[in-house]
C-alpha cells in the first residue's frame, strides 16, 4: 500500500478527496524507527503528529513506582500524538517502536490548518478520541475486578482489536509482543502471564506457534472473557 493510499483509510482523513489527502501527504515527512527506539518521551514538548505507515508502536506510561504501564498497541493505519497538537501541553505518554516502523510525520501548523479547512477531520478526531477514552475507561473497570486468567483474556482481546486480523471467525496475532509487554498491559507479572496462556491453550481458547499466537473462536473467547 503506497502512502496516498494509506492515508485514506486513516479514520479522520476517510473523507478527503484524493486530491486533498495528496496534498496532506506533501506536508508530511517519513522516518523509520528501529525496534525499541523511543518515538515520544512523556512530558516533552511535541509539535508533531504520527501515522503509523508500517509496524506497531506501544504507547506507555511508567507509574509512580517505575513499571511500565502500556496504554496502547498501534498498528497499520493508525495515529498518536494528537493531544499535544490540540492543547499545546506536553507528551501525556512514550510512544516506543515494537518492531521496525515507518511513520508519517505532520508538523502542528499544517494539521492545525487541514483541521480549520476540513472541519469533518475534527468532528472524526472527536470520535476516534471518545472511543479511546471509552475503551480505556472499560479496560480499567475490567482489570480492576478480574482475576488473572480474565486479565489475560481481556489483554488478549484489547491485542485483537489493535493488532490481530480476522478471518473466519479466528484471530490471528502476529508478532506477538513479549510476555513482559502482556504483563504490563494487564496489570500482572511475567510469570502470571505465563501460566495463563498455559491454562488458556490447555482449554482451547488460543493456539502459539514461535512469536504468533491464534484465538481459535474469537465470538467464544470474547463472550467468555468480556
Amino acid at each position: 500500500m503506497n502512502d496516498s493510499d494509506l492515508l485514506a483509510t486513516v479514520p479522520i482523513f476517510s473523507d478527503l478527496s484524493a486530491k486533498v489527502l495528496d496534498e496532506l501527504l506533501s506536508r508530511m515527512t517519513k522516518r523509520s524507527y528501529q525496534k525499541n527506539n523511543m518515538i515520544l518521551m512523556e512530558d516533552e514538548f511535541g509539535d508533531t503528529f504520527f501515522i503509523i505507515a508500517s509496524g506497531s508502536i506501544k504507547i506507555t506510561r511508567v507509574s509512580e513506582d517505575g513499571r511500565e504501564v502500556i496504554l496502547a498497541m498501534l498498528g497499520e493505519g493508525e495515529f498518536f500524538g494528537e493531544m499535544s497538537l490540540l492543547d499545546g501541553e506536553t507528551r501525556s505518554a512514550n510512544a516506543i517502536a515494537i518492531e521496525e516502523s515507518n511513520v508519517l510525520i505532520l508538523k502542528r501548523h499544517d494539521f492545525l490548518l487541514f483541521l480549520e479547512r476540513f472541519p469533518r477531520i475534527a468532528i472524526s478526531l472527536l470520535t476516534e478520541m471518545a472511543g479511546r477514552i471509552r475503551k480505556s475507561d472499560q479496560q480499567i473497570e475490567s482489570l480492576s475486578l478480574s482475576d488473572a486468567e480474565h486479565r489475560i483474556g481481556i489483554t488478549l482481546i484489547r491485542m485483537a482489536e489493535e493488532l490481530g486480523t480476522i478471518r473466519q471467525g479466528k484471530v490471528e496475532i502476529s508478532n506477538l509482543p513479549y510476555q513482559q509487554d502482556i504483563a504490563n498491559m494487564a496489570g500482572t507479572s511475567r510469570e502470571t502471564v505465563s501460566r495463563m496462556m498455559k491454562i488458556l491453550e490447555d482449554k482451547g481458547f488460543i493456539k502459539r506457534s514461535g512469536h504468533s499466537l491464534s484465538i481459535l473462536d474469537y465470538s467464544q473467547f470474547k463472550r467468555t472473557f468480556s
